[in-house]
């Protein structure tokens, strides 16, 4: 079986707002890094989101060691809350309803299809993969936010243009 190692990390600009998600792979010394954007989601969904993804590239059964910064994810998985929650029909302790479950799902299906061990890395901190992946994550973000900031921008009228109104008769106040 291949053994594989996948960063991975998500963020939000707000919460929720615009996300990201950055995965970067490694196999035998060959990095291939990923990454995607939803236009309204929360940090949570982004780190799973970043962990499917990342999972889904790997096209065989393979021996995977997941490195994540995010609590929610490694207590979900440490902790034994995903089995508790399916246990429990999707109810967490409180008797309310998991929060992303089809997402949790999603994941669940993935974990199904390989070997998997999880590793808990410290977020923004001297982790370099880490840190690429928050690079990867954050820039999709900066990218569309940019992208729809300059879609909104009035368009800016050229100067010559407005000397030209002026003088136009037309636009003379009578007095």
């Amino acid at each position: 079986m291949k053994k594989v190692q996948l960063y991975t990390d998500g963020a939000c600009s707000y919460n929720p707002g615009p996300g990201g998600y950055g995965i970067v792979l490694l196999y035998k010394g060959n990095k291939k890094e990923f990454s995607g954007f939803e236009e309204q989601t929360t940090n949570n969904r982004m780190e799973l989101t970043a962990v499917i993804e990342g999972l889904r590239k790997l096209k065989e059964k393979c021996d995977v060691t997941v490195y994540t910064d995010s609590a929610y994810v490694m207590n979900a998985i440490n902790n034994k809350w995903i089995e508790n929650w399916q246990i429990n029909e999707w109810k967490t302790a409180a008797k309310k309803p998991v929060q992303n479950r089809e997402l949790w799902e999603r994941l669940l299906e993935e974990l199904g299809k390989h070997k998997v061990s999880w590793v808990k890395v410290k977020g923004h901190s001297d982790n370099e993969l880490n840190n690429l992946c928050d690079k990867l994550a954050t820039g999709e973000i900066a990218k569309r936010v940019k992208k729809e900031n300059e879609l909104e921008k009035p368009k800016k009228r050229d100067d010559k243009v407005d000397k030209m109104q002026k003088l136009k008769p037309e636009n003379k106040k009578n007095k």
